[in-house]
């Protein structure tokens, strides 16, 4: 993706958003996405990581430096931008990490020049992203065992009232 914006934003209980910056972030989001994907969710280790990783914008959640949620954008051969393997710690869902993370994702693809964004949601966090602007745009489908619905978003420009972080 392009040029980022470092800039980091609060949970009310303290929980620091903010780019992922360093191979430490990057080794801290792989692990917590392992652990949520592989682990909890039984996806293949090798269907987690993908060709999009390296090129991706990615967000992570810190507590006490620890990264406890994690997201990415990226772009498509197609020309579209995916939001994609956004994971929080089990027991901290449910706290505005997931919402903070979205936010920043958008806000970095709105930089990139996207006007729109999709992804695939699981199906049972699909209110999560329709909160969050989105609307399912097609059938529901399986993807690594674990059905998932496509959502996309149109995004408006910085400045516009776009962000939710």
């Amino acid at each position: 993706m392009g040029d980022t914006v470092p800039d980091t934003r609060k949970t009310e209980d303290g929980i620091v958003v903010r780019l992922a910056l360093t191979p430490e972030d990057m080794d801290g989001a792989r692990k917590l996405r392992s652990e949520v994907f592989v682990s909890e969710q039984s996806v293949p280790p090798e269907e987690e990581t993908d060709e999009y990783d390296d090129a991706a914008f990615h967000a992570v959640a810190l507590k006490g430096g620890r990264i406890v949620g994690t997201g990415r954008v990226h772009s498509l051969p197609s020309g579209e931008t995916k939001i994609g393997r956004m994971a929080i710690e089990a027991g901290l869902r449910g706290r505005g990490i997931g919402a903070l993370i979205l936010g920043a994702l958008e806000e970095q693809a709105v930089r990139d020049g996207a006007v729109e964004v999709m992804l695939n949601a699981q199906s049972y966090v699909r209110g999560f992203y329709e909160r969050h602007g989105y609307r399912v745009d097609g059938a529901p489908f399986l993807e690594v065992g674990i059905e998932h619905v496509r959502m996309v978003k149109v995004l408006r420009p910085l400045g516009s009232g776009l962000s939710s972080w």
